[in-house]
């Protein structure tokens, strides 16, 4: 069967291995609650309210495999999709690739999603598997940004640091997630591409560095990234909104 007639079969993976140290101590980042429920639990429900996503796998710490797949057990998750759990690396590059390492032959693209991103709406995850299921190799929500940006020589904590340059603001965009690629492309940069020190934090930049053209379609104000205690009040506005709408 050729490339152009094989079935498209879309896949998930979460890595949600790390330990989320800007909210605190506490429970890794993704097992954190919201409404009441872990962040994780959320964040896979985003994914499986895509009707194109089939199967979405799960990257846990390496030692916390077995009470992932117990957590998950634990809610109701749409049974028309598959999750699998497997323990994950060192580095979130380390995790995606046991992730991509568990996939199905028959998968031909695959959504990288944030656990921390759990409110992202199901239109944004549809708007970016609809692109790479029209021939973008990588796709990437994103939105403008609002405030105006400084590049800057980087200084010691608490230093003045002076400006370089100033980037023209319209050009430029906040990337979020889930990200969507091509699989091919993305284990290939995935196989080809070193990165040192904490491995990759983004994945469309693994591609780029391949010479790949990476696309953008629009992000959503609601996929926002859950990292600091701030983040954790604002999600939780938004979901008591969603439920008081029957919107969630």
């Amino acid at each position: 069967m050729s490339d152009e007639t094989r079935p498209h079969r879309t896949a998930a993976v979460i890595p949600a291995a790390g330990r989320g140290v800007r909210l605190g101590p506490g429970a890794p980042k993704a097992l954190r609650a919201l409404g009441g429920i872990p962040m994780l639990i959320h964040a896979v429900r985003a994914m499986a309210r895509s009707r194109a996503v089939s199967l979405v796998v799960v990257v846990a710490p390496c030692d916390g495999a077995a009470e992932v797949r117990l957590l998950l057990n634990e809610h109701a998750l749409p049974d028309r999709t598959e999750v699998l759990v497997v323990p994950g690396g060192e580095t979130r590059q380390e995790s995606v690739r046991a992730g991509l390492a568990a996939l199905p032959r028959d998968v031909t693209s695959v959504l990288i999603h944030d656990a921390a991103r759990p409110l992202v709406p199901v239109d944004t995850v549809d708007a970016v598997i609809d692109a790479v299921r029209d021939g973008a190799p990588a796709v990437v929500p994103a939105l403008p940004l609002a405030d105006t940006v400084k590049e800057v020589e980087p200084g010691g904590p608490g230093e003045p640091e002076p400006v370089v340059a100033t980037p023209e603001r319209a050009r430029l965009r906040a990337v979020q997630t889930p990200q969507g690629f091509d699989l091919a492309t993305l284990v290939r940069a995935h196989e080809e591409i070193a990165v040192a020190g904490e491995g990759a934090t983004d994945d469309a930049g693994m591609v780029e560095r391949l010479g790949v053209t990476v696309v953008v379609v629009p992000g959503h104000e609601e996929a926002f990234k859950v990292t600091r205690p701030l983040h954790l009040v604002l999600a939780e506005a938004v979901l008591a909104r969603r439920r008081a709408t029957d919107a969630y």
